[in-house]
Formats: structure tokens, sequence, C-alpha cells
């Protein structure tokens, strides 16, 4: 297959070209080479590749920024996918999306399904729903794939961060009253890759398998990288000053795609170990 993936140089990005130029005809653009933002130079770059699957791996992602921005954020976000809607629109073109579980508001207490009503609790969350909203309604032929807590090798990430911490701090406070499923860039794109391959479209729940904390995370990151001499201290969330509320609990249910596919996704602690060199298998 043609694929065009946009914000090729980012976390899910580079990955997913890692995975998909062996088996496919693959071209990355990023910031710089188009404004996604800008109706006609998203026609131009889809025009100029003549894709047949377009993958948009772009986002706004700062979680507090958008609260401060919420233009930009929505204007990324949601406006940038209807963008890209409507440049494929009528070209037999398959659009590949990624959202969140922050559309949610978290009082569930169970995984999420895909037919979950969505409720999201900030600025990110309801830009990330409406690019879902525009994406269904200008898209001929879409998959959108909702994922959760992602890390990887490239860009910031949680993982990054803690062991940031860890080399210049003893003690470090991690909020344990928010419970989700920490998912590994490529095993994401690995997962992707099954979709794409077997014509899935409608709408997908994609992470590691599992739960936790984001303490229960962060302890198992240390203990991994070794770095037994760092305490990690639980705290509520109300002590952190973000901007953002996030919600309590986003595990996302991917029993969908294992019944579809045949596959599972790795445990959340067993991808982490990959992550950290730890272990050999790479999905």
């Amino acid at each position: 297959m043609k694929i065009l993936v946009l914000g090729h140089k980012g976390m899910l990005g580079s990955d997913l070209m890692l995975r998909l130029t062996a088996a496919h005809d693959v071209t990355g653009i990023d910031i710089g080479d188009f404004d996604i933002t800008a109706g006609d130079d998203c026609a131009r770059v889809i025009a100029e590749c003549s894709p047949e699957v377009v993958i948009n791996a772009a986002a706004y992602t700062n979680v507090d920024g958008c609260e401060a921005d919420r233009e930009r954020c929505f204007a990324v976000n949601a406006g940038g996918v209807k963008n890209i809607a409507l440049a494929c629109r009528g070209r037999g073109i398959r659009i590949v999306h990624f959202s969140t579980d922050y559309i949610f508001d978290g009082r569930k207490e169970t995984p999420y399904v895909e037919a979950d009503p969505p409720a999201p609790l900030n600025v990110y969350g309801a830009s990330k729903l409406e690019g879902e909203r525009f994406l269904e309604a200008f898209s001929d032929h879409w998959l959108l794939i909702r994922t959760a807590w992602l890390y990887g090798q490239n860009g910031k990430n949680f993982v990054k961060a803690i062991l940031e911490k860890a080399s210049a701090v003893k003690t470090i406070d991690v909020v344990d009253d928010q419970i989700g499923a920490p998912t590994y860039s490529r095993d994401l794109a690995a997962a992707v890759q099954l979709l794409i391959e077997g014509g899935q479209e409608g709408v997908y729940h994609l992470t590691n398998r599992g739960r936790c904390s984001w303490y229960e995370f962060a302890c198992k990151i240390l203990l991994y990288a070794g770095k037994t001499d760092i305490t990690v201290r639980p705290i509520r969330s109300q002590g952190l000053a973000r901007s953002a509320v996030r919600p309590a609990w986003s595990v996302l249910s991917t029993r969908k795609f294992s019944e579809e596919t045949g596959k599972t996704m790795r445990f959340w602690q067993i991808a982490l170990q990959d992550y950290l060199g730890l272990t050999g298998c790479r999905g």
C-alpha cells in the first residue's frame, strides 16, 4: 500500500515509519512540511502523495497547555482532522486517526468500550472528541484508534520524566488516584499495522494490557531501571498544580481488537521492560 504518515517525526509517527516501511511504500511529512490547520496545505500534500492510506499522527498533546491555548488546540486536534478528511473525501483514501482516553470522564470504573458515551473533563479531551466527530462526518473511510498513557523512544513522556527526576533527586511525588494503561508506542504501531492490513474501519481501543496508577507505573520504572535508592511518594491529584483535570479511571478495553485480529496486546510491565532494554522481544 501507498501510505502517508503525517507527523512522522513524533513519538508514534517515527515508530509507524519503522514498522510500515518494510512492507509498504511509506512517505512521511511533519511540521515544517505542511500546516495541518490550513485546508489548502492539507489538500496539497495529499494530492502530491496520492496515498491509499493517510495516517494522522500529528496532534497538540500538551494537556495542560491546551487549557491556556484552546484556539490552537482545537485548530490542530479538531480542525486539522476536518482538513485531512475533506482532502481525502471522494478519493477512496482511508484515514487512520488517533484519539485518547481523555474523551471519557473516568466515572465508569470498568474498562471503557468503544461504544461508551464520551464526556471529556478538559480542553484536550474536548478537542480530540471534536476531531473524532469531524472524522466520522467528513471521511468516507476511516479507522479511529483511541489509546492512552503513551511513551516511546522519541519525544517527551512519563517514563523519561521519571528517569530524569531520579537522576536529580532522591524523592519523587506521583499521583496514585488516576488509573490507566501505559502504552508503548512500538506495540501500538504493530497493532495499527494489523488493523490497516486487515482493512478494518471504525473505532478501536488500543493500549497495553493491564492497569495501574501513575504511582505504580513510576515504581515499576525505577525498579526495572535499577534505581532502587529512589523513594516514590503517593499523592492525590489535588496536590499537583495542574491546569487540566484528568479522569480518575481511563482504562480502555481492547477486547474488540483481540476478537477481530486474534491478537492480544502485551502486558504493560513486559512492554516497559522491553522499552528499557531488559528483554529481547520487540513484537
